[in-house]
């Protein structure tokens, strides 16, 4: 069995009109929404093998939150930088290139395409990933070159607002 977990990054500043995209930090509601997710997702009883992340500057403080909860340290985290202003077709290359050791995977990225991917999956519509909204997808396959639309569902949609209001 895989499961894969898109997280879409946190809330994230736009205080600074200078500041480039890339580098836009996670503002108030983000720093509480993605240790808030990090800990509803650990409380599920699901251990992550591997934490891939956009190189953005809010995905990565998304993922560090993550590892936290996990006490993994940040360097845990490894950075795809082609999660980054990417389109789903990469991110499908990303999955199917995943280590077929690992069991359960988290990758932290962007809208509009982790939205788009979620949906190319069975499982109702989701209209859109929330701010540190999690979509979980599981196939049971033995490798990820196997997980695909065809073979995974969608089995999970949490957000901060059904939580948090």
């Amino acid at each position: 069995m895989k499961t894969l977990f898109l997280v879409r990054h946190a809330k994230s500043n736009w205080d600074n009109p200078s500041l480039h995209d890339h580098d836009r930090p996670l503002d108030a509601r983000g720093l509480r929404d993605a240790p808030f997710m990090a800990q509803l997702l650990k409380g599920k009883g699901f251990v992550p093998d591997r934490l891939v992340s956009s190189s953005a500057r809010r995905a990565l403080t998304t993922a560090s939150f993550f590892a936290a909860a996990y006490q993994l340290p940040a360097s845990e985290v490894q950075v795809f930088e082609k999660l980054y202003d990417t389109v789903p077709s990469t991110v499908f290359e990303l999955i199917q290139s995943l280590d077929d050791e690992d069991d359960v995977v988290l990758l932290f990225g962007h809208n509009p395409t982790f939205t788009s991917v979620a949906n190319e999956f069975k499982g109702p519509k989701i209209d859109n990933i929330p701010t540190a909204g999690i979509v979980g997808l599981q196939a049971e396959v033995d490798t990820w070159k196997l997980f695909d639309r065809q073979t995974a569902r969608q089995f999970a949609f949490w957000y901060p607002k059904q939580y948090l209001g």
